[in-house]
């Protein structure tokens, strides 16, 4: 839900804030399950397949029980995502509050002030718990997440995703990043990102 509207700002820059529901909108969730089930997949494809073609050879057989281990394991991952998603959701009173300013350059993804200080406080206490117990990828996720704000240049975007239902435009050039408005800001927002990205990036809605 967009709490302004979009305000100009001195030489044409753009200005609004946006809290999204994270128990109604799925974007955040579906995002984190898109990466950490990537990395899984990724490090089953590359380190456990090979294992086990070496251990057991090229059969059928073990692409089959390859599959059914890396099936469990996501399971596994995905009801541990569900109530971590669950916890995090409600550390962060159940929204995403975030402030967005937009010119002629690129924009500026920033959690407010008050969510920025609780996420910063979790990541630490996640990469701290993920280096004492010997998880280097728990370590490296906690560290992420202090990162409260991020920056797309216009020149660097490569792909652009519209998806109107959910208020959201994601943006991929430099990084992954986000932009969300609502109703008549949205078209707004989407028309001046069309309007600033290179002609080669392409675009999807």
């Amino acid at each position: 839900m967009q709490t302004g509207p979009i305000i100009e700002a001195p030489l044409g820059t753009y200005c609004w804030s946006y809290e999204m529901s994270l128990f109604k909108n799925p974007n955040i969730f579906l995002l984190l399950c898109k990466v950490f089930g990537g990395v899984i997949l990724g490090m089953g494809i590359l380190i456990m397949l090979p294992i086990a073609l070496a251990e057991n050879g090229f059969h059928a057989k073990t692409f089959a029980d390859w599959g059914t281990t890396i099936g469990i394991i996501l399971g596994i991952f995905a009801v541990l995502l569900i109530l971590g998603y669950l916890l995090y959701a409600a550390i962060m009173g159940g929204k995403y509050a975030v402030d967005f300013t937009m010119d002629d350059k690129g924009f500026v993804h920033s959690q407010s002030a008050a969510q920025a200080k609780k996420a910063q406080k979790l990541g630490e206490i996640t990469a701290v718990a993920g280096a004492l117990s010997g998880r280097p990828g728990a370590a490296g996720a906690g560290l992420n997440a202090t990162r409260t704000v991020s920056t797309t240049e216009w020149s660097r975007v490569k792909k652009v995703i519209v998806k109107p239902r959910i208020s959201v435009i994601k943006v991929h050039g430099g990084g992954a990043n986000e932009l969300y408005a609502d109703g008549q800001d949205f078209e707004f927002v989407k028309a001046f990102v069309r309007a600033h990205i290179p002609e080669s990036a392409k675009w999807k809605e």
